[in-house]
């Protein structure tokens, strides 16, 4: 959902006919590692609808963990989203 809705959050994205999107999830040693893989045949990339989703699809994970975390003061010390990046674009 986060893909398709890329034009409604980021006013200089257009819409695109994707058509495909994957998401895996991974717990690694550091904490969990999501990849968005999105497909479309258009003349532009799809790089901001796969950054899209993989930040919300963080963002969902924060929103589950959240109540594990919360010290005695309300603040989450330790959770963080990072190193959010395109790792590969293909024609």
């Amino acid at each position: 959902m986060a893909a398709k809705r890329t034009p409604e959050l980021l006013p200089l994205c257009h819409l695109l006919k994707i058509e495909n999107t994957t998401i895996e999830t991974a717990i690694v040693p550091s904490g969990i590692e999501v990849t968005v893989t999105v497909s479309a045949n258009e003349k532009t990339g799809v790089e901001m609808e796969a950054l899209t989703a993989t930040t919300v699809a963080l963002l969902n994970v924060w929103d589950v963990v959240k109540a594990y975390e919360k010290d005695g003061r309300g603040q989450y010390p330790t959770t963080q989203i990072e190193a959010v990046r395109v790792v590969k674009k293909a024609k």
